[in-house]
């Protein structure tokens, strides 16, 4: 038998490697913990940011339609589904957050890291551990729509629209 390959015996199911495979990703899960104890803390930073005027509107918005989606109870993937009803919540969640803080400017980041008291090494760890146990194909989503959005950003600002609809909006006979 070649080297390197399962020794299974013939007619065997695989159910052992599946098993195991599991057990991985559920002690993968666990390494999640100590992040989501800090998650009160790291609200905390995301909303000193939503609120800071030098945040882009496009990257709050993102937020906004996150919350919109998780509000509005219309869900790819049913809650009721045992165990994926909630990973589609948990991929917009994850995805959300990370296209947000691609967009903030660091010096911003940093300031409000400073401000909250939070240790820049141990959230630079914690975003890296959240990223490793990002499965890929999201990974790859969030790269590609965060260029989108930058770009999608870029173009609005060079056409000068936001400025037009905010004075469109703000008109004191507006209907809006």
């Amino acid at each position: 038998m070649a080297r390197g390959r399962s020794q299974e015996p013939a007619g065997s199911t695989g159910r052992g490697r599946r098993r195991s495979g599991a057990i991985r990703r559920a002690l993968s899960l666990l390494a999640l913990m100590p992040v989501a104890s800090r998650a009160p803390t790291y609200a905390r930073l995301v909303w000193a940011l939503v609120t800071d005027e030098r945040t882009p509107v496009v990257r709050k918005a993102l937020l906004g339609g996150a919350l919109g989606y998780l509000l509005l109870g219309r869900d790819l993937v049913p809650d009721d589904a045992p165990v994926i009803g909630g990973i589609d919540d948990l991929i917009v969640v994850v995805l959300a957050v990370e296209l947000f803080l691609a967009g903030v400017p660091e010096d911003l980041l940093h300031e409000k890291l400073d401000q909250l008291g939070i240790d820049r090494a141990a959230f630079e760890r914690d975003v890296a551990q959240v990223r490793r146990l990002t499965p890929g194909p999201v990974r790859r989503m969030i790269r590609r729509v965060s260029t989108a959005i930058s770009l999608g950003g870029q173009t609005l600002q060079e056409w000068g629209i936001g400025p037009r609809l905010r004075t469109w909006i703000t008109k004191e006979d507006s209907v809006a």
